[in-house]
């Protein structure tokens, strides 16, 4: 019989911290890919790899995303659909913080009534070579919400 006086919370945490890192990354990566899995298939409306009657929609491969976590860098293996598009939005942003300063600052210079050329040269400079207009009001679109 278990010892009632253990809280189960703070030894998992005990035993988890004095793990390897690399068994906490696999334990993650195998949790987040297995929910990501559940969420694909309830879309799909059958389990991968069934046949069923109430299938509207098929798998078709992964793609691979990094996700940094205080337990380092995983490898996400997001489920693809034959049409339409998945993405686990509880888990993963649509843009990583890089990319959203990099958004701020073209978005910026756009409502600042920076051209366009001169835009092209900033990003440039950050090492993007090409970005074009309809990018930029993407971008600035950001801004305004």
């Amino acid at each position: 019989m278990a010892n009632p006086s253990i809280d189960p919370a703070r030894f998992l945490h005990e035993h988890l911290t004095a793990a390897s890192p690399d068994l906490l990354r696999s334990l993650l990566t195998t949790f987040i890919d297995t929910l990501m899995s559940a969420e694909a298939d309830a879309i799909c409306g059958a389990e991968y790899g069934t046949s069923s009657p109430e299938r509207v929609n098929t798998r078709n491969g992964y793609r691979h995303r990094d996700f940094d976590t205080r337990a380092g860098t995983l490898d996400i293996a997001i489920p693809k659909l034959r049409s339409g598009s998945y993405f686990p939005d509880w888990l993963l942003e649509r843009r990583k913080r890089a990319e959203a300063a990099l958004t701020s600052v073209v978005a910026t210079c756009y409502l600042l009534g920076v051209s366009t050329r001169r835009m092209d040269k900033l990003v440039e400079s950050l090492g993007i070579t090409r970005l074009s207009k309809s990018q930029v009001s993407v971008m600035a679109r950001d801004l305004d919400e």
